[in-house]
């Protein structure tokens, strides 16, 4: 992403039907077409191409691999499939967050034809062939679009966002936390349901397989209810955002180790993508909407 590597995994399942998870970026699809290439699956062979979400960091690329891969099923959420068909709203959007940086950082999603994409709700199956699947389980908290995936012969979980950022170099793990979505509640419900299906490794989007899947949980809900308590308690002094963003700064991201010199560029990217502004904006929005949402307090027309 962006020239620099490390920052956002794709998955390819070399099974009797091939299937990649996630494709980030416009700007990476040809990344991902010779990296697919490299590993013997030929472009008429991949099968199905599944999304977690339809964030640009994910999905940006998706409009672009469809036509690299002609036979390929675009498998997403309900709640993203029509931004895929029809990106205009999306990268309008993302062009009033990120300015000049979108095409740097994203480039532009094109779109993916109506008829190629499957859309899923609380829980769909992809066939990997030979009897395989992929099950996808609804986990929203990152985003409203947001699904896992379990591989039933690995029992791999595909995590996307819905645990945060794991650092391969530090091993921390950080939430993300964006706007509009971010929703405390429904993200600890994902939570728990990674849990319950007690998954053999958590396969992050960004960045990597990890194996220590218990600890690892244990991790992002401890790093999840710090960033939400510190940004609370920031935002009931006095309400301003600069002043959450600098408490956050001081308090919670100064625990963590250090990127090594060598990933130090990779770490910029992913602190611009999933940094202290977005992620404290985030909670700072849901703790608005709570607020809104308390019986008796007026709401704005």
């Amino acid at each position: 992403m962006a020239g620099c590597p490390g920052i956002t995994s794709s998955y390819l399942i070399r099974s009797e039907r091939p299937c990649v998870i996630e494709v980030g970026t416009a700007g990476s699809a040809e990344t991902l077409r010779d990296g697919i290439a490299s590993l013997g699956v030929q472009p008429t062979d991949l099968a199905t191409v599944v999304l977690t979400h339809i964030h640009l960091d994910h999905a940006g690329g998706t409009g672009a691999i469809a036509g690299m891969f002609p036979n390929a099923e675009i498998v997403v959420h309900e709640r993203g499939a029509r931004h895929l068909a029809d990106p205009e709203r999306l990268m309008r959007s993302a062009r009033m967050v990120w300015g000049d940086r979108l095409d740097v950082l994203f480039g532009d999603m094109h779109p993916t034809a109506a008829e190629r994409i499957r859309s899923v709700g609380e829980s769909g199956e992809v066939d990997l062939g030979g009897g395989r699947r992929l099950v996808s389980h609804y986990a929203p908290g990152h985003a409203k679009h947001h699904m896992a995936l379990v591989d039933s012969l690995t029992g791999d979980l595909y995590v996307g966002d819905a645990l945060g950022v794991y650092n391969p170099h530090t091993g921390d793990v950080r939430p993300a936390t964006p706007p509009p979505d971010f929703d405390l509640d429904a993200a600890l419900a994902s939570l728990r349901l990674f849990t319950g299906i007690d998954p053999q490794r958590l396969m992050f989007s960004h960045f990597g397989a990890v194996t220590d899947v218990a600890e690892t949980i244990d991790r992002a809900e401890r790093e999840l209810r710090v960033w939400v308590e510190t940004v609370r308690e920031a935002h009931g002094t006095d309400g301003d955002l600069d002043h959450a963003i600098a408490m956050v700064r001081d308090q919670v991201t100064s625990r963590y180790t250090p990127a090594p010199a060598d990933a130090a560029e990779s770490q910029a990217v992913m602190d611009v993508l999933s940094g202290v502004e977005g992620n404290v904006s985030g909670i700072v929005h849901w703790l608005d909407r709570l607020a809104a949402d308390q019986p008796g307090r007026p709401h704005n027309p």
